[in-house]
Formats: structure tokens, sequence, C-alpha cells
């Protein structure tokens, strides 16, 4: 496909005074656009990411453009916010046409998407400011770094227990039980490839510390930041995690929203007239609902309201469900807390800091 001058983009839409649904396909460099109205296909193209703006302008406030979610898409939204009267995000693990599609060239999914936002059927992800966006992902780098350093301390472990070798895998974690495996001698491949796993465990234990650094530092300027931090089991760390996946609270009606959001409310199937429940949905973040299950467990233990209710859903449920049940009640108390405004004096007593 040839790229379609941004004068004749002009001209063409001119003549085109009815609204306009815009399906784009986008790349690092280039997108690829379909433009839809009153049911059909009037324009199709492709142009360089340098001329966005100016192709954004040509619609002005009578289109809706829709973009898939992907790792530029944030700048890209940036850009074009300002010039178009509604911009949807859609979310690709909802909205399987494109992915399951036969046919793929860029102009064909370009058109999916223009085919269905006329139609108003595009699952949206909500976007989050740009702060929000970076912290984020920061913290999805840090659990990517864990969990390369869990594979390796395994490793490790494995090497030496090969070897008759006995020591706890938890004390891989500090300094001092890493010196406890460089000082078993196996033999020389063995303990190269020793040495070479220990640096890097090293190297990641660094970078980790230095992630948290930056996590708690830039977090700390989140709005909600010092209204969480007032409760009792949710730290800098977690504050910060926990608004990072939250977002702008204003979004969400209720806390029965966020929970759903957030991918801690149990699936419900529904045939006939039976209604079972099962498993929670794990939609959302892992990482936020890791942190939430965590800071949950830390609270219970300063707030007598907290740990009662856990221990009631405990003795007739499980622990394992006693859990989530409690993680539920918690971002309850959290939603509240950023809806509202509430800064607490003393958590375990609920009494909140007087204006």
């Amino acid at each position: 496909m040839t790229a379609v001058p941004l004068r004749f983009v002009a001209k063409r839409m001119e003549a085109i005074m009815e609204r306009s649904y815009v399906g784009i396909d986008l790349h690092r460099n280039n997108f690829t656009y379909c433009v839809r109205s009153n049911g059909k296909e009037t324009l199709t193209g492709k142009c360089e990411i340098s001329e966005l703006e100016g192709f954004a302008r040509t619609f002005g406030k009578n289109a809706s453009i829709a973009v898939e979610a992907t790792g530029n898409t944030f700048m890209f939204c940036q850009k074009l916010q300002q010039h178009v009267d509604k911009l949807v995000v859609v979310n690709p693990s909802q909205f399987k046409v494109i992915s399951m599609s036969t046919k793929k060239t860029d102009k064909h999914d370009a058109k999916v998407l223009a085919e269905f936002l006329e139609k108003d059927m595009l699952p949206e992800v909500r976007m989050k400011s740009e702060l929000q966006a970076k912290i984020s992902s920061l913290t999805q780098t840090r659990e990517k770094l864990v969990q390369l350093r869990t594979v390796l301390k395994n490793k490790v472990n494995n090497l030496l227990s090969a070897n008759f070798i006995q020591i706890k895998r938890e004390e891989l974690s500090s300094e001092k039980g890493l010196l406890k495996a460089l000082a078993y001698e196996i033999d020389r491949i063995a303990d190269i490839e020793k040495q070479i796993m220990v640096d890097q465990i090293r190297s990641l234990n660094k970078s980790i510390e230095e992630l948290d650094k930056a996590i708690e530092e830039h977090g700390s300027k989140m709005k909600g930041f010092e209204n969480l931090i007032s409760i009792k089991g949710i730290g800098p760390k977690g504050a910060a995690i926990l608004l990072s996946a939250i977002g702008h609270v204003e979004d969400f009606r209720t806390s029965k929203q966020l929970a759903a959001y957030i991918g801690i409310v149990p699936r419900v199937s529904n045939s006939n007239e039976t209604v079972c429940h099962g498993r929670i949905t794990k939609q959302g973040s892992k990482i936020a609902r890791t942190t939430l299950v965590q800071c949950a467990l830390i609270a219970k233990r300063y707030s007598p309201y907290l740990n009662a209710f856990h221990e009631k859903i405990k003795s007739r449920r499980g622990g394992a469900k006693a859990n989530i049940a409690l993680a539920r009640k918690f971002l309850d108390i959290i939603f509240r807390t950023l809806k509202y405004n509430w800064v607490f004096e003393d958590f375990t007593q609920f009494k909140l800091k007087e204006n």
C-alpha cells in the first residue's frame, strides 16, 4: 500500500460532512487507516507517524478514532486527543476479531476496527496519566527481574543438590547465603557456572533495589498516595503499585466495578435458572492483585475488624478463600479512601484525620 498525501486526505474529507469513524493499524513509523461514514467505507490509506497531527486535524471534532493498544499507543493518543471528538483504545485481549482473522493485512485490520467502532462494539482500555503509565512500566520491569532472579536461585539450588550439597533455597536471598553457596567447591565447570549465576543474582538484587527506590520516589507524586499510605498495611511501594494499576478512581462508580477491573471477583456462569460462582477472573493486573493480597494480610494484623472478618471466612471456607475475601474487603476500603479523599489518623480504630 502506498502512502496517501495529506492534501489528498484533506480534499476527500471536505466532501464528507457526516460523522467519520476511523480505524487505525499502528506501527512504529507509520499507520494504516480506514475511514467509514454512513455505513460505507469512504477512504483508506497509509501515513507516516510524522504526519499524525496533520492527519488528525483533517477530521476535526467530527470523528471517532479507534486503535489497538500497543507499545507506542500512549504517545500516539497524546498527539491525537486534542484534535478529535472520541478516541477509543481497544483491548486486544478482549477483541479477538483481528488476531483470529485468517486475513492478516494492515488494511484489513484498520477496516475491522472502523466497522466495529461505527457499531460501538469495541472493548476499551482505560488510558492512564503519563506518570501512572510510567510507574506501571517500572513495576512490570521489576516483576520480570524478580522472576529471572527466582529462576537463577532455583538453578543454583538445583546445581548444589545434584552434588549432594544441601542449602535452603531461601538462604540465597541474602549475601550471606550466596557466599555460602560459593564456598562449596564442586568441579571447575560447575564452579564457573555457579559463580556466573551468583554474580547475576547480585546484579539483579541491585537493579531491583534501584527500581524499588524509583517506584517509591515517583509514585509519591501520584494523586491519592498520601491517602493510601495512611492505611496501616500499605507502604510507599504498595501504594505506588496500586495507584498505577487503578488509574483514575473516578472511572469507577462502585468498588464492585474496581474489583472486576482488578480481577478479584468470581467468574459467574448462568445456565437456565442455575447461577454458579467459580474462581476469581484474574482479568486485571497480576502485580496489583498480588500487592493487594499482601497488603491486606499485613493490614489485618493491625485491624481488629479485618482480622475478625478474615477468621470468620477462614473457619467456614478455608484460608485461600478467606485471603481473597479479605483482599476484596480491603479493596473496598481503598476505593472509599480514594473516592472520598480519606486520610487516616489511626487506621486500627478507623479514625480519620480532621480537615
